[in-house]
């Protein structure tokens, strides 16, 4: 494994930051470097040599850091866009394991949290994300499995994790869902677990356009009824099965009616 060098922490550091902010460095650098060193009178001739040669490097560093905000901005909009695009817990769970991780952050992001991203190639002791709101220190488990469910011996690691780095709280989430003894368990402890019907909750809730598909899961998930293609309530245009749904928005918002269940791609409706 290639070792780690200053100009690969200097260069992550920079990246974290909001684009916004390495474009004032850019300002702030351009201007110190520029303007400041020829008003300085100095003496010795080896350092009056180095400084006045500091402006010939302003237009370097300003455009470095000009593309460094850049990056920063490319990489927040791909964040932003990830959340956007997920419809189901199935789209979801075919994410790679980064993409998973990169929406949990910005879940939580979006929820006022200020988050770091576990950038090491190397061993990273559970720790996907760190979480830090009001003083608070909150250690992120990312779990993205598509059979199996977490288990008990996984949140006691956690919690030794959380331990030793003095975090107030932990979470974990998993796209399967947890063992019984692993819940039981979280109980007794600061970690919060996240299942799907949690992380469904997490990812619509902090969305900015209403996805419908989502709020259909979470209906389902609240065990309101599904119409069988049997029933004189199918859909009248496919046969589908019919989920209630919820009119939010328009003349009838509100309202409770029976939707196709394979919408979007059909639109059948009857009325309850």
């Amino acid at each position: 494994m290639a070792r780690r060098t200053v100009a690969d922490e200097i260069g992550e550091s920079l990246l974290r930051l909001p684009w916004w902010v390495n474009l004032i460095l850019a300002a702030i650098t351009y201007i110190s470097l520029k303007y400041i060193p020829p008003a300085i009178e100095i003496q010795n001739p080896i350092i009056k040599a180095i400084v006045s040669s500091l402006p010939h490097f302003a237009g370097f560093f300003a455009v470095f850091l000009s593309i460094i905000a850049l990056m920063s901005a490319i990489k927040a909009w791909q964040r932003g866009e990830l959340l956007e695009r997920q419809t189901s817990l199935k789209s979801i769970q075919q994410l790679t394991w980064k993409e998973f991780e990169y929406l949990i952050g910005e879940a939580y992001r979006r929820q006022g949290y200020k988050v770091k991203e576990n950038f090491s190639n190397g061993p990273d002791e559970g720790i996907d994300l760190v979480l830090s709101k009001n003083s608070k220190i909150i250690l992120v488990q990312c779990k993205k499995w598509l059979s199996g469910k977490v288990g008990v011996s996984i949140i006691r690691e956690h919690l030794g994790v959380m331990v030793a780095h003095r975090a107030n709280n932990g979470i974990v989430v998993c796209s399967n869902g947890f063992t019984d003894e692993a819940k039981n368990f979280a109980e007794k402890t600061r970690i919060e677990l996240v299942g799907p019907k949690e992380l469904v909750k997490l990812i619509s809730s902090v969305q900015k356009k209403s996805n419908e598909k989502f709020e259909d899961l979470l209906e389902l998930n609240q065990s309101q009824g599904t119409i069988g293609v049997n029933d004189s309530n199918a859909c009248p245009k496919c046969g589908s099965p019919m989920v209630i749904r919820v009119a939010k928005r328009g003349a009838h918002k509100g309202e409770r009616f029976y939707g196709c269940k394979r919408y979007p791609m059909c639109r059948g409706i009857r009325k309850i």
